[in-house]
């Protein structure tokens, strides 16, 4: 007796995973290991090297924007693979840089890696092959942003340590480059129909005729439509007061925990950021809208367990009540707008929400810590991390889903 092959569409969400374990290793976590180490070795300014942090998710959201129309014009696999060299000779670039505006120039090669290689990207990877267990997929492909912070950051901490900051960005960036070029090229170059098959590996002839004759939405008439813009600025809030508190939360638990087990913390939290997005992407709530503002709620209960000066299991527990929603912050947007948009705009759709939210998010670290200097403790950015998280429960259940 045969046995049926496995729906191929489970190879790319592999892949997809792999692409952003690399990617979130390299240019959301990496930053931060770039940052400490340019100050300790070259004794630049701390606001100066952060500003190149900014600038790189800057440029990649401006690109990001574009990401829908490159993949028309060139191919999904040539950009990613464009991407993968660019990331490359960025991180590289940055270990390299003698002068602190030669970082800028690298910050624009990592920029170009992360728009190929992440959000945006990863959903473009795997949603044609998944309609009904699309939640399922994205939350599995999405875990790999989650395990690139819980590798990459002590898998940097060894290479530097082992062989110095100029020989690991090497190490890393050729590494990268043998693994992920042949894979793009192997699994993200095949459509469903190649096969015969429809989304989620249904048999028989692809259904190309209800879309045929549409036209994509564009940016400007995305913006107008108040469902797409209510989910957007709702993300948008809510990732920016996540990128502040988890940027700063190290910083926030070392007093009462001291700093490996604040690390500890952080790294707990990030796993739990793994199980959060697997419970939601296996059920698939059909109110997906409200899916999302409970997750902000919970976000919102954990922020505030951690404004205050408490006991280190308060702190804990709300480190772990916040890390339960991280995830769910990527995978939810593109399940609310397969629910809300037509399936030829949800590209398009998607790359927009992702910019936005890049672009806001880039200074959030930036706010936090100016705000904890003018107050002199994390209890007041931390509370309205808190009140943000609340807002965007309101702003994303304000219009029902379609």
């Amino acid at each position: 007796m045969r046995v049926a092959a496995p729906f191929y569409g489970w190879r790319v969400v592999a892949v997809a995973f792999l692409m952003a374990v690399f990617s979130w290793g390299l240019g959301f976590y990496g930053p931060s290991v770039y940052v400490a180490e340019l100050v300790r070795t070259r004794s630049w300014p701390v606001a100066l090297v952060s500003g190149a942090v900014t600038f790189h998710f800057l440029f990649s959201a401006c690109l990001i924007l574009r990401l829908a129309d490159a993949y028309d014009r060139y191919g999904i696999v040539k950009v990613t693979r464009a991407g993968i060299a660019a990331f490359g000779l960025g991180v590289v670039g940055w270990s390299h840089a003698q002068e602190v505006w030669h970082l800028y120039p690298a910050a624009v090669l990592t920029g170009i890696g992360w728009s190929a290689m992440s959000g945006a990207a990863i959903n473009a990877f795997v949603a044609p092959w998944f309609d009904k267990k699309r939640g399922v997929a994205l939350s599995h492909a999405f875990n790999g942003a989650s395990m690139g912070g819980v590798l990459f950051t002590p898998l940097w901490a060894y290479l530097i340590t082992a062989y110095g900051f100029a020989t690991a960005t090497w190490i890393v960036a050729i590494g990268g480059l043998l693994i992920l070029w042949p894979l793009a090229g192997r699994y993200f170059g095949w459509r469903p129909d190649h096969f015969g098959l429809n989304a989620d590996g249904a048999a028989g002839p692809p259904d190309r005729a209800s879309s045929a004759h549409l036209q994509p939405l564009s940016n400007a008439a995305l913006i107008k439509d108040w469902r797409f813009l209510s989910l957007s600025i709702a993300f948008a809030v809510g990732i920016f007061a996540q990128m502040g508190l988890i940027t700063h939360l190290i910083v926030r638990l070392t007093p009462a925990l001291g700093a490996a087990d604040a690390a500890l913390v952080l790294s707990l939290a990030t796993f739990c950021a793994m199980l959060g997005r697997l419970v939601v992407g296996m059920v698939t709530p059909p109110a997906r809208r409200a899916a999302g503002a409970a997750n902000f709620c919970l976000q919102a209960v954990g922020a505030t367990l951690l404004c205050f000066e408490q006991t280190p299991a308060h702190l804990v527990a709300g480190s772990i009540l916040f890390g339960l929603g991280i995830g769910n912050l990527l995978s939810l947007p593109p399940l609310i707008l397969q629910a809300e948009q037509r399936p030829i705009d949800v590209p398009r759709a998607l790359a927009l929400l992702t910019a936005i939210n890049q672009f806001l998010y880039a200074f959030a670290p930036g706010a936090v810590g100016l705000m904890r200097d003018l107050t002199g403790s994390y209890t007041a950015p931390f509370a309205l991390v808190a009140l943000a998280q609340l807002l965007s429960a309101a702003l994303v259940v304000a219009v029902r889903s379609r």
